[in-house]
């Protein structure tokens, strides 16, 4: 069924039915697991008169399902970068990319409490490709990067996680050194923004 999403996005239930051979009742069913395992997404389309219909494509996670060219480019790119040129400059590039995407955010979250902050901070991650979550902790803060666009990537090149904690340290108007970062078990990403 994702396979039929990936090559035919917007299909009806009948569509896929036909495409994989199966009654469209065993469609809908899988769809409803698709749908809250946050792979697949429903939306309504008008088609001439009566009752839009259903129509189903892949989300973000649904599509990294699929190997992409895009993925072993910017592999081979980054590699490449740390081959050619020392770690200092690579590193800074990665900070000056941070910094110039959390310019076209910042002078939304400057006059807000800091709690309130983290909160458009989680969405402006959301626009982003994140899906994270926000906790007090005795440290401070904790921010848990429950999905991340750049996993897969950041597994081989930790630089990666650099450039996120730069961007989070230049909205949230954190300096650097207060935020630690961790990579937990599941190898998704914390970051502890410690008391001032």
């Amino acid at each position: 069924m994702l396979q039929t999403l990936a090559s035919n996005p917007k299909s009806t239930i009948v569509d896929i039915a036909e495409s994989v051979g199966i009654n469209a009742i065993s469609v809908r069913h899988h769809l409803t697991s698709l749908q809250a395992s946050s792979l697949v997404q429903a939306e309504e389309e008008r088609h001439g008169v009566g009752r839009p219909r259903l129509v189903y494509s892949l989300t973000e996670k649904g599509m990294e399902k699929f190997p992409s060219r895009y993925y072993q480019l910017t592999n081979n790119l980054i590699a490449q970068m740390k081959e050619t040129l020392p770690d200092v400059k690579v590193k800074e590039i990665f900070k000056e990319m941070a910094e110039n995407l959390a310019e076209d955010y910042h002078s939304v979250l400057i006059p807000l409490a800091f709690e309130d902050k983290l909160n458009r901070f989680k969405k402006i991650m959301s626009q982003e490709g994140y899906d994270l979550e926000w906790e007090k902790s005795e440290e401070g803060y904790r921010i848990n990067e429950i999905s991340c666009p750049f996993y897969h990537i950041g597994k081989e090149h930790p630089e990666i996680c650099l450039f996120d904690k730069v961007f989070i340290a230049n909205l949230l108007d954190v300096p650097e050194e207060k935020i630690q970062h961790i990579r937990n078990e599941e190898n998704m990403c914390s970051f502890i923004i410690g008391k001032a």
